[in-house]
């Protein structure tokens, strides 16, 4: 079963309060989310180390995170942020060492990954999120109207209306 918002959340808030058992359940179904996260975005042999990065940023952001506000799209935006300094990572690695096609490839995967985000960013953030959790993450609809806290049919609008954008986006560019 995949951690949802509320129970998450409460997980969070409690661990705030000084809840060990919480704090330990928080990071068991925190790691079960982030697994899925950087399923999609890197190399199988690079999740532990990213999810365990993750963790650690959780741990040190604990006091940060406002219980009036969502849990997962705060958990995302640290996830985010450590993938991108992975990709960063690679990018410096892959300049320094050999450049071979595997190198090659997993490159350009880094900039596509990279030119996406970028255009994520000119959509309103309802789109950009929907598109996320859905075309991306493989979320269901459901899910994600559970995740962005947007209806059913509010989550297809905003996938719908975004993709057009972003081919509008893509083709003036």
């Amino acid at each position: 079963m995949s951690p949802d918002e509320p129970s998450l959340a409460r997980l969070m808030a409690a661990s705030q309060r000084g809840d060990r058992a919480a704090y330990r359940a928080l990071l068991t179904d925190c790691r079960r989310w982030l697994s899925r996260y950087f399923a999609r975005r890197i190399a199988p042999h690079q999740i532990d180390d990213l999810v365990q990065e993750t963790l650690v940023s959780l741990h040190r952001k604990l006091a940060t995170w406002d219980s009036g506000r969502p849990f997962l799209p705060w958990l995302a935006a640290i996830a985010r942020y450590r993938w991108i300094d992975a990709l960063r990572r690679q990018r410096d690695e892959a300049e320094l060492g050999d450049h071979d096609a595997a190198v090659a490839a997993e490159d350009e995967a880094v900039h596509a990954r990279l030119s996406l985000d970028h255009l994520l960013t000119r959509l309103p953030p309802g789109q950009a999120q929907a598109i996320t959790l859905v075309k991306i993450e493989g979320a269901s609809i459901a899910e994600a109207a559970r995740i962005s806290g947007q209806s059913e049919s509010l989550v297809k609008v905003n996938i719908h209306r975004g993709l057009k954008t972003l081919a509008g986006l893509v083709e003036s560019e």
